[in-house]
């Protein structure tokens, strides 16, 4: 009997292994922090895969209702591979009684919107005659519907686009911005919102800035805001924001946040490829990469190493891949976030406005659905970001132990391999292979004798068992510390590379410094830590790690098939 139970055991394995394997476990909510990571109720972490989701606009409704049903945005959201909404929203929506007194139509009436009145009534009737901060709660309600947790973003105080130095939604004592009345507009939303589950963090202040900003005032208004929201919902994350328009907080390391409770304080960050002007165009990819993230760590990346969750809940591109400066900041971002496995809000979700900064139905080339919000703007984006729509490590996810991953940035692809015979290729992050990289710069697949060399430029790398010689070891070269580099045994050096049929070449290397003129995103790589196991089996062939063979040398017949 025991042996039938066994053998069918087996048989299920064989039959089902990727059901078995991609099973996931329920998340439970509320969550927490746990060091740098944020985890859930059983101390799992749960990475933070986020779209903006505009709703601080003058209409004050989310953007896109009168475009499709509000459920059938929730379930996109899903299907893109997102797990989570940055839901943005004025402050005056929860303290200026005149505002929160309005209907959706009376909202879109005083503004001469008509025809948005009309496509709300036919696509979210339900909401049409309600108030606005109800209307508000029935989005947060059909995302906890499609298991999708939801962020409250205090974006601003008056509604409508931001930001400028001069808006009056600034910093403490702007125009707009009295602090007493914000924290009694976080303690009124975080107690609104006490209770519904999917809410699972308030982020306090969207894009601090303006010549009033200062480190002590920082401190003053943005602890007793953090002490507010928890007073009143002690279940979600408090995320703070930094100065400068988000970019920087590099204040907290020599002066840490005073805080009576533990456990629950995120920081979040923005990173766009305008925020360094148009850099990305007029500099060497290389250099402008290596400085711009040197200077990310410096101004926040240094809270992970410090112990603290950083949310990145702003950074984006324009969606038609024209924009030379957003694709090359993107090929860099991406790269960063991979190596540090970031928590992130991708901006934005909205294809078109309502009404924004005086034009009605704005097309929004950042956002991932188009204009209608029937599609999404361009599938190659939303297959290229979903490797880090998944966690790369932390706790509860040692399903295997630590390894590298071969990430490339610019496909948001890995190096896998279908057999030890078969040519390297990029292929989903989720069947990438383990590698380890050893102090004398060795590329190891784990578990083998098997290291990554090179051959000759303009070839196939491969796979081999002498790793001792030049053409075996790697080193990330350049200011981006994003290509890797060997050299070959007549002494020329060479960069790992991928060929128009995603194999893995080695080509001279391209773009390393002065030249603006030419892009090195096909030989931009990065080294990631991980402990997720691949998500298939080998297809056919496994070669067993030499290790386990009988000898534990180099027997003649190397070649293990394991079934």
């Amino acid at each position: 009997m025991g042996s039938f139970i066994s053998s069918s055991i087996l048989l299920l394995f064989l039959l089902f292994p990727t059901i078995i394997q991609h099973a996931k476990p329920a998340m439970s909510l509320p969550l927490s922090t746990n060091s740098r990571w944020i985890v859930d109720e059983e101390g799992r972490r749960v990475k933070l895969a986020c779209v903006n989701w505009v709703s601080h606009l003058e209409p004050v409704v989310a953007e896109g209702l009168s475009k499709q049903p509000m459920d059938m945005i929730s379930k996109r959201i899903v299907t893109m591979g997102f797990n989570c909404v940055r839901f943005t929203w004025p402050l005056f929506l929860i303290t200026n009684d005149s505002l929160a007194s309005l209907t959706v139509r009376q909202s879109f009436q005083r503004l001469g919107l008509l025809e948005s009145i009309a496509g709300i009534q036919s696509n979210n009737p339900s909401i049409i005659d309600v108030s606005l901060i109800k209307a508000y709660q029935a989005v947060v309600s059909s995302l906890g519907k499609n298991d999708v947790m939801v962020i409250l973003d205090n974006h601003l105080s008056k509604p409508g686009w931001c930001c400028s130095d001069f808006d009056g939604n600034g910093f403490f004592g702007d125009q707009y911005f009295n602090p007493d009345l914000w924290i009694t507009g976080l303690t009124r939303m975080a107690t609104l919102f006490n209770g519904v589950t999917n809410v699972v963090g308030m982020s306090l202040r969207n894009e601090l800035r303006g010549h009033k900003q200062n480190v002590n005032d920082w401190y003053r208004y943005m602890q007793k805001g953090a002490e507010a929201v928890h007073s009143a919902n002690p279940d979600v994350l408090v995320i703070l924001s930094g100065l400068s328009y988000d970019s920087d907080l590099s204040f907290i390391q020599n002066r840490p946040v005073q805080l009576s409770f533990s456990g629950k304080l995120v920081f979040e960050v923005h990173w766009y490829g305008f925020s360094n002007g148009q850099t990305w165009v007029t500099g060497n990819p290389n250099q402008v990469c290596g400085r711009v993230a040197k200077d990310m760590m410096r101004r926040s990346g240094f809270l992970v190493d410090q112990g603290y969750p950083l949310f990145v809940s702003e950074y984006g591109v324009d969606q038609r891949g024209t924009n030379v400066n957003d694709n090359r900041y993107l090929n860099c971002f991406l790269g960063v976030a991979a190596e540090l496995d970031l928590d992130w809000a991708l901006w934005t979700l909205v294809g078109s406005y309502y009404l924004r900064e005086g034009v009605i139905g704005l097309n929004e080339y950042y956002g991932v659905l188009n204009y209608n919000w029937c599609e999404t703007r361009n599938s190659s984006f939303i297959k290229r970001i979903s490797a880090l729509q998944s966690p790369f490590r932390g706790p509860g996810l040692s399903e295997t132990k630590l390894h590298k991953v071969i990430f490339h940035p610019s496909t948001g692809l890995c190096v896998i391999r279908k057999s030890f015979l078969d040519p390297l290729l990029l292929g989903p992050c989720a069947n990438s292979e383990s590698w380890s990289y050893s102090s004398d710069k060795t590329l190891v697949v784990k578990g083998t004798y098997f290291c990554l060399q090179a051959d000759e430029s303009g070839t196939l790398a491969k796979l081999g068992i002498f790793c001792s010689d030049s053409n075996s070891k790697w080193e990330m070269i350049a200011d981006s510390k994003m290509h890797l580099s060997s050299k070959l045994r007549n002494g020329k050096s060479i960069c790992l590379d991928v060929d128009s049929s995603n194999a893995i070449v080695t080509n001279s290397c391209k773009c390393i410094s002065k030249d603006n003129t030419c892009d090195p995103a096909s030989q931009w790589f990065k080294l990631v830590d991980s402990t997720r196991s691949r998500s298939e089996e080998q297809s056919f062939l496994h070669f067993d790690s030499i290790f386990d063979l009988p000898g534990k040398g180099f027997p003649s017949n190397l070649l293990v098939v394991s079934i």
